[in-house]
């Protein structure tokens, strides 16, 4: 029991810190400027990590490699955290648990801003954050849009993308399951 909820505190940082990190790197990777609140809330958050890795990896064609890597820290110590206390700690797995952990991560990520995009276009397409979403979602969903044409004015690659974010999170999960 008391692994389960330090297990539960472990992964619920992890995942809000990581998940913020990768959001970060996203955010420039796709060239999205965040509204000044959650940037700020994002900064603030991530700065203390990120900061210091870009004196040892600074951006390279446009990308924040630094939040990157601090996403993939924050796995390694989160996964690494689990097996010390699980007594099962060998260097190995702790490297290829964590990039599943960062997949992980990512994939529910991207399910996310997926959801919150649908969302706008049925409510209101029109809010203040829906344009942030769509250019962030916008670089997955662009292959899919060429390929599933509207079909009565209903654009259904969202449905196709969801369904491959779910076989990549099985697949993912599986491994996950697999290795722990």
């Amino acid at each position: 029991m008391i692994y389960s909820i330090f297990n539960l505190i472990v992964d619920t940082v992890a995942t809000i810190l990581a998940g913020l990190l990768l959001l970060r790197f996203w955010m420039q990777a796709v060239r999205v400027r965040a509204p000044l609140a959650f940037g700020q809330f994002m900064f603030r958050l991530t700065d203390w990590l990120v900061l210091p890795l870009r004196r040892m990896l600074p951006g390279v064609g446009g990308y924040d490699w630094a939040s990157l890597a601090g996403a993939a820290l924050v796995a390694l110590v989160s996964v690494g955290l689990e097996l010390a206390i699980r007594s099962a700690f060998a260097p190995e797995p702790l490297i290829l648990l964590a990039l599943l952990s960062m997949v992980h991560w990512i994939i529910y990520g991207l399910i996310g801003l997926l959801f919150i995009e649908v969302i706008f276009s049925w409510v209101n397409p029109h809010a203040p954050l829906a344009p942030v979403v769509r250019a962030m979602n916008e670089p997955v969903m662009r292959p899919f849009r060429r390929l599933v044409p509207p079909i009565g004015g209903v654009d259904l690659s969202p449905l196709l993308v969801f369904l491959l974010l779910r076989i990549a999170l099985y697949l993912a999960d599986s491994l996950l399951l697999g290795l722990a």
